[in-house]
C-alpha cells in the first residue's frame, strides 16, 4: 500500500468537514442581514435610505482598509469600485428603499431570486453549466418564499418591489463576478475596498437627496453602529470569503437564509402573524439550503 492511499481516505472526509464550516461561517452573513429589516423599521432615523446606506458602508469599509493595510492597484482600482457599487452601494440604497417601504419578511424574500440570476450568469461569465438541479432547487427556493409573502395579509408596494428585484440583480451580479475576477488581497482588504467604494459612490446621493444627517437618539445611533460593524464589516468578511473559497451555486443559495430570518424577527419583535401556509414556506427554503449545500451525485463510471 503506498503513501498515497494510505492517507487518502483522511484527507477527503477532512477537506468535505473543511467546506462544511466554511459554508456555516458564511452563512452566518445573511443570518445576520436578516435583522436588517427590523432594525430599519425599529432604531433608524425614518425616511432616510441612503443615509443608513451611508453609514452602513463607509465607515466599516474605512476601517477595514486600514486595517488590511493594502490599497488596489492597477486593474484593481476600476474592479474594485464595480463590484463595491454592485455589491454595496447601488445594493444597499436599494435595500433600505425596499425595507423601508415593505414589511420585512416581503423585503427580504425578493432576494430568492438570487441563486437563478447567479446560475444564469455563471454560465457565460464563469463558464459553468446550468444544470437542472441547481434550477430546480432555485425555483423550489422561490416557491417556498413566495409562501412566506403571498399568504401574508401585506399589501405590497411597488416601488418597494421593484427596488427589491433590483437590489437582488445588483448582489447576484457581484457574486459572479467577484468568483471571475478572484481575490488579489487578504479578505479583510478586499473587503474594505468594495465597501468604501460603496460609501463613497453612496455620500453624494445621500447628501443631494435627503441633506446633511438629523440629529440622532440614542436608539436610531446604536442602530448605525450595530449596521456598521456586526451586520456589514464582520458579515461581508464573511460573506465574501465564502464567495471566494465556496463552488458558486452553493454560496448564492446561502442568500435564502437572509427572508427566513426576517420572517421569524418579525414574528418574533414586531408581533407578526405566520400562517401555517408561511411556516411551510420557510421550511422549505431551509431546506432548499440544506440540499444546496450537498455536492451533486455523480454517476460512476465504468473503465
Amino acid at each position: 500500500m503506498t503513501a498515497t492511499a494510505l492517507f487518502l481516505p483522511v484527507a477527503v472526509p477532512t477537506a468535505s468537514r473543511r467546506l462544511g464550516l466554511l459554508s456555516l461561517t458564511t452563512a452566518l452573513a445573511p443570518v445576520t442581514w436578516g435583522t436588517t429589516y427590523v432594525v430599519t423599521t425599529e432604531w433608524l432615523p425614518p425616511d432616510r435610505p441612503l443615509l443608513a446606506a451611508t453609514v452602513r458602508a463607509l465607515p466599516a469599509g474605512l476601517l477595514l482598509v486600514a486595517v488590511g493595510r493594502h490599497l488596489p492597484h492597477g486593474a484593481w482600482w476600476a474592479k474594485a469600485a464595480v463590484l463595491g457599487v454592485l455589491n454595496m452601494g447601488a445594493f444597499f440604497a436599494l435595500l433600505f428603499v425596499a425595507a423601508y417601504r415593505l414589511p420585512g419578511g416581503v423585503a427580504a424574500v425578493l432576494g430568492a431570486a438570487q441563486p437563478l440570476l447567479v446560475a444564469v450568469l455563471a454560465v457565460p461569465l464563469l463558464g459553468e453549466r446550468l444544470r437542472a438541479r441547481t434550477l430546480l432547487l432555485g425555483l423550489l427556493g422561490v416557491a417556498g418564499v413566495a409562501l412566506i409573502v403571498v399568504t401574508g395579509p401585506v399589501a405590497l408596494d411597488p416601488v418597494g418591489v421593484l427596488a427589491g428585484l433590483a437590489g437582488t440583480a445588483c448582489m447576484g451580479t457581484g457574486v459572479v463576478l467577484t468568483k471571475r475576477w478572484g481575490r488579489p488581497v487578504p479578505v479583510l482588504a478586499f473587503t474594505g475596498w468594495q465597501l468604501t467604494a460603496g460609501g463613497l459612490f453612496l455620500l453624494p446621493l445621500a447628501l443631494a437627496a435627503e441633506g446633511l444627517p438629523p440629529v440622532l437618539t440614542v436608539g436610531e445611533a446604536g442602530g448605525l453602529l450595530y449596521l456598521a460593524t456586526v451586520n456589514t464589516a464582520l458579515a461581508y468578511v464573511l460573506w465574501l470569503r465564502g464567495v471566494g473559497s465556496l463552488p458558486t451555486a452553493r454560496v448564492s443559495f446561502l442568500a435564502l437564509l437572509s427572508p427566513v430570518v426576517a420572517a421569524t424577527a418579525g414574528w418574533l419583535l414586531l408581533d407578526q402573524v405566520l400562517s401555517p401556509l408561511q411556516l411551510a414556506g420557510m421550511t422549505l427554503a431551509l431546506a432548499t439550503v440544506v440540499l444546496a449545500q450537498r455536492p451533486p451525485t455523480r454517476t460512476p463510471r465504468e473503465d
